[in-house]
């Protein structure tokens, strides 16, 4: 982004770029930046706060009026401790006769069309697999964890982009059962670590590494730190 600033600006057009990370902004060098010491993801801060995101605005809209070069930090900060989970309430068991993450995953297609509804489909699932087949993606990844090869398991894509998919319909589904914004990668820690499909996909992510499959076919199902 800081390079096509360049480009716009040759053009005529004033620009200003926001950054999550500080060394990236002042080393990639826009024309005017602002860097915002928030969660990836967060770039103007809190959610649902419209105050504090018009003072983020407002301050990166200041910097147009700068005929030089700058970078300045946004006066506040936002931390992320790193452990922080979401409080959601899973639907109970409908169907024994399947997985429990497969059963899991359907008992959530009503809230996941209660968020969509409400927030739109801007996380949830569809770049590789619709909210109807998120079921059988599932049961896919718990082959995997019961030890067929994944190329034989019916992933139906690449096994990352998958995996992003059941985590975004699983954690659209979540704002609409928590009913509040959660904190930065709070979702993601409660998608791993607190239900079936999560846990299946950590399962599955081991058994392609003890399988000696490529890292980057296993190592991107999840967050490099789950």
């Amino acid at each position: 982004m800081s390079a096509l600033g360049h480009v716009f600006e040759e053009a005529g057009l004033a620009t200003v770029a926001l950054g999550s990370i500080g060394a990236h902004i002042q080393g990639t060098a826009p024309p005017r930046g602002l860097w915002c010491d928030f969660p990836l993801g967060r770039p103007l801060g809190k959610p649902n706060d419209a105050d504090f995101q018009h003072r983020v605005l407002a301050h990166a809209f200041g910097l147009l009026t700068s005929p030089e070069p700058v970078v300045e930090k946004f006066a506040e900060t936002i931390d992320d401790d790193g452990t922080a989970t979401m409080s959601c309430e899973l639907p109970p068991r409908h169907d024994p006769s399947l997985h429990p993450a497969v059963d899991e995953a359907n008992g959530l297609r009503q809230a996941y069309d209660r968020a969509v509804a409400k927030l739109g489909n801007r996380t949830g699932a569809g770049r590789v697999v619709a909210a109807d087949d998120i079921g059988a993606a599932v049961q896919s990844f718990v082959r995997v964890a019961e030890g067929t090869p994944w190329k034989e398991a019916g992933i139906p894509g690449i096994p990352a982009r998958v995996a992003q998919d059941i985590r975004g319909y699983y954690e659209t589904a979540a704002l609409a059962l928590a009913e509040h914004a959660p904190a930065p990668w709070a979702g993601a820690r409660w998608f791993f670590t607190s239900t079936e499909a999560g846990r299946t996909i950590m399962a599955a992510r081991k058994a392609m590494a003890d399988a000696g499959e490529k890292q980057p076919i296993w190592f991107f199902l999840a967050p490099g730190d789950m």
